[in-house]
């Protein structure tokens, strides 16, 4: 089966908007990772999108933004995504981050309700990442 997912680390966060009970986290670009069943190589793409959370809180302060995202998790239910979000990415029920910058000790940490990842336009080839 082939499978996409956002790299957290080295993705660039641009912007954190909190409007009521929404939070959107824009990444610009996201890093995705695609791999081909049956292939040990994987691609590396470049996409924007919005991770949007809903019926949402941001526990502290987030960073300044734009940010290099170092890693962190994402979750929806039961399931804790480590470093990744898995496209297509969409969920109800209790749905967090926790997301780490470049150069910061600050965390985003949001909790809701439901989220959604919007990507935009098409992926951008970046490059082959093939097994050391």
């Amino acid at each position: 089966m082939d499978s996409s997912s956002i790299e957290l680390s080295g993705s660039t966060v641009e912007s954190i908007r909190v409007e009521g009970g929404t939070v959107t986290v824009r990444f610009s670009p996201a890093h995705i990772v695609k791999t081909i069943s049956g292939s040990v190589e994987r691609t590396r793409w470049r996409q924007s999108g919005e991770l949007v959370f809903t019926d949402a809180a941001v526990e502290e302060a987030p960073p300044e933004t734009p940010a290099v995202c170092e890693g962190g998790d994402v979750g929806q239910s039961v399931y804790t995504y480590r470093d990744m979000i898995p496209l297509p990415f969409e969920g109800r029920g209790r749905v967090y981050c926790d997301l780490r910058f470049s150069g910061t000790d600050q965390h985003l940490k949001v909790v809701g309700e439901a989220v959604k990842l919007n990507m935009e336009d098409r992926p951008y080839y970046i490059e082959h990442i093939r097994p050391s």
